[in-house]
């Protein structure tokens, strides 16, 4: 490559699960972060403990784009078995970097990408007598052949590893020795840098790395959650994790030392959503993470909620299906599942966060809608946004912001009435009054997911039992004027003819694509629609257009579908762009088959 390329390239690093890679790749990525330059991290990994292979992708994009751009300019490779599907990867005119201790005579099959051996085995065998050392460090001496080949500043790499190690200082000396070998190899054996490299910005000032389920366990702790029940399932156990450390550093008391939470790791996810459900009836913040698989388990009890009309936060890290299908591979495989969740006439109210900010502040949200309305709130985040490394703004929170507890009756409220009466609609708005436990004796009532009429008491009369799931239905369409609204970008020089309707992690791919289709003079108004039951913004958006492409991240078109069932959308208006393969959209996926639709419907 003789092309000077400054802050726009894509590095994927090949490896094998349980050879400690993640430390090294995650350092790369934040040292190009520490430089001012923003970046996007990828993790492609398998189901297993260790052994198969393994992918880190790290996207160099001084725009600020954080999706995947469908390219791969330089690949580290360092699993012998993906040779051949990490060297087809590579785009014409890049570099592959891989271990020349042992002959690998077949990377050099194409002519087209430059190739660069570096003995990292036999460096480190050389180097270190520990024979694990000698496998761990192998990456961190990679970490130090890129940095040189891409001119990182190696200040920022060492101030990185020291606060990586600061709990364990004998390893900083042994990682600085590794990073030193292929930092120094390739300033004595290569043209240093490349022609791709990096140069310092200062886009990041104000932004900071961090995983959606991190994201969301903190938001959880400042909505006030003090329950939290699970059972482990990949991909949201550290979800779970983080909830833990955050209520470690702030929900104990410093002076007794008491906890002020409550985390319990239930047998299955059945008592798990259980444990919540009551936790939530007796007035605490409660919630429990999970993914696809989890929600099946736990429908009964979310249809006990729905109609007991009890609050539940439950947050679906989405995985792809069915069944097990593929436990760390991403999708948007559940909305209908999450819609629709329960036997029985049931509907539910679904935020969508788009990123790891999103899942911070929405956590917040679904507590609030989830005592609003008394109902289940599901979050729908994903794979790519809960274990994935995200630049997003800091996360700020208004101290001022008060919990919407909903209609719960303190002592004095209650003593006032004549008699509680636990499901009539006094307001018409179809959320009725609730008690909490132990607040006053008449305001106790049975709580049954039987038949019961408007009193709470049980029945089987038809029109009673109409009553009240006509009420829940009113209830839920009301939920729609405080669901988060749909974000608008409109395109530039006025109405365009067509739009594109996406959510959660999608956005980010179909933001650039705009950009791009706007470069090859297609111009599109984009909807990222961010909550259900769906607002009358998005019938709207629809009918201003001849066409809208709704993309999403499943076979079945689920959030099509969902539109089609709940609004008067019609089906003609609607074009479906699917991705699901289990990897992270990209923007040139959604660019190319946009652009093929619209060439078609224009030469039609």
């Amino acid at each position: 490559m003789t092309k000077s390329v400054v802050n726009d390239f894509v590095i994927k690093l090949a490896n094998v699960n349980g050879t400690g890679s993640s430390s090294a790749n995650g350092l790369l990525m934040k040292s190009i972060f520490r430089m001012g330059v923003p970046v996007v991290g990828k993790n492609v990994f398998p189901s297993n403990i260790q052994g198969l292979p393994t992918w880190y992708e790290i996207r160099v994009t001084g725009e600020g784009y954080g999706a995947r751009s469908g390219d791969v300019d330089i690949m580290v490779a360092m699993n012998a078995n993906t040779y051949a599907r990490d060297i087809a990867e590579l785009r014409p005119g890049g570099v592959l970097i891989y271990d020349s201790t042992w002959p690998r005579q077949h990377v050099l099959s194409r002519s087209d990408v430059t190739v660069l051996g570096v003995p990292f085995a036999q460096m480190c065998n050389d180097a270190f007598a520990v024979a694990r050392s000698r496998v761990l460090m192998k990456n961190m001496a990679y970490v130090g052949t890129v940095a040189a080949l891409l001119d990182i500043d190696p200040d920022v790499i060492r101030g990185l590893v020291r606060e990586m190690f600061v709990k364990k200082p004998k390893l900083i000396d042994l990682n600085m020795q590794a990073i030193a070998l292929g930092y120094d190899y390739a300033k004595t054996n290569f043209e240093c840098p490349l022609a791709m490299r990096v140069e310092p910005l200062d886009k990041t000032a104000g932004k900071i790395m961090i995983d959606g389920n991190t994201a969301a366990g903190l938001g959880c702790v400042y909505a006030g959650a003090t329950v939290g029940a699970w059972y482990p399932i990949t991909p949201s156990t550290s979800l779970m994790d983080a909830f833990k450390s955050w209520c470690e550093k702030f929900r104990i008391d410093p002076e007794t030392g008491e906890h002020n939470y409550c985390i319990i790791q239930a047998e299955d996810e059945l008592s798990a959503v259980g444990m919540v459900v009551g936790a939530s009836w007796n007035g605490a913040r409660s919630f429990t993470p999970t993914s696809g698989p989890g929600i099946s388990l736990m429908s009964e009890f979310i249809g006990f909620a729905y109609y007991a009309e009890i609050p539940l936060v439950l947050f679906d890290v989405q995985r792809v299906g069915p069944s097990t299908g593929m436990p760390t591979r991403t999708q948007q495989c559940d909305v209908q599942l999450c819609a629709y969740a329960s036997h029985g006439d049931t509907r539910h109210i679904l935020l969508f966060p788009a990123d790891p900010g999103e899942c911070f502040t929405m956590a917040a949200d679904a507590f609030d809608l989830a005592e609003r309305y008394q109902a289940p709130v599901f979050v729908l985040s994903d794979i790519d946004i809960g274990m994935n490394d995200w630049m997003v703004d800091e996360l700020t929170w208004d101290d001022a912001r008060q919990p919407d507890r909903g209609k719960v009756l303190d002592v004095d409220q209650i003593k006032d009435l004549d008699k509680f009466y636990r499901y009539r609609d006094p307001d018409g708005d179809g959320v009725p009054y609730r008690t909490l436990p132990g607040t006053h004796p008449k305001g106790a009532y049975f709580t049954r997911g039987s038949g019961h009429n408007a009193d709470g008491a049980y029945t089987e009369n038809e029109t009673e039992y109409q009553e009240v799931l006509d009420r829940l239905l009113r209830k839920w369409r009301g939920a729609a004027e405080h669901v988060p609204s749909p974000i608008v970008k409109s395109a530039k020089g006025g109405k365009a003819r067509w739009g594109i309707i996406a959510y959660g992690s999608s956005d980010c791919a179909v933001l650039e694509a705009c950009d791009t289709l706007a470069k090859d003079g297609l111009h599109l108004d984009y909807m990222r629609v961010r909550g259900f039951p769906f607002s009358d913004e998005i019938y709207d958006f629809v009918n201003a257009h001849d066409l809208v492409f709704v993309v999403e991240q499943n076979r079945d078109a689920q959030l099509r579908g969902l539109m089609m069932l709940e609004t008067q959308i019609p089906r003609v208006k609607l074009e479906s762009i699917l991705h699901y393969s289990g990897e992270p959209l990209t923007s040139c996926f959604v660019h190319e088959h946009i652009k093929s639709c619209i060439r078609k419907e224009q030469s039609a």
